[in-house]
């Protein structure tokens, strides 16, 4: 069991370890969307001129998705993944922004432009890093 645990860190890396909690969360928060819509849409009036929050919750599911899969893939042809979770927080982190400054709908705005763009940013960050070579472990005595 634990050769098969090590097996599959090894294989899924630390780009891929990232990108698979970046899926989850992206999916999570996709699934709450569909589920049970947020009550407070203060700060999404942009998003929702554009499509309905199901919709939006659909994308960020989508994208969660594509990062989850893109995880296992090798270091370099994990993009997409990363590129997929950027693009669906940077709209959310944008429309924030605008609520906040110039629309003055949601004082808080500025807030959750920070959270959603930070959550993006990550992955343009981690796209450009090469993945660390696996150290290798002295053989354990039993």
């Amino acid at each position: 069991m634990r050769a098969a645990a090590r097996h599959l860190k090894r294989r899924l890396g630390r780009r891929g370890a990232l990108l698979t909690c970046k899926g989850i969360v992206t999916a999570g928060y996709g699934s709450g969307q569909v589920v049970e819509p947020t009550g407070d849409r203060h700060g999404l009036t942009l998003l929702l001129k554009a499509a309905p929050l199901e919709t939006w919750g659909w994308a960020w599911i989508t994208a969660g998705a594509i990062a989850l899969v893109c995880a296992w893939l090798p270091p370099r042809a994990d993009w997409p993944g990363f590129l997929a979770v950027w693009l669906i927080a940077t709209p959310w982190a944008m429309a924030y922004l605008l609520s906040w400054w110039p629309l003055h709908e949601s004082p808080r705005g500025w807030v959750l432009a920070l959270i959603f763009g930070a959550f993006g940013s990550v992955c343009l960050v981690t796209i450009g890093w090469d993945e660390p070579p696996a150290r290798s472990e002295p053989p354990r005595e039993t």
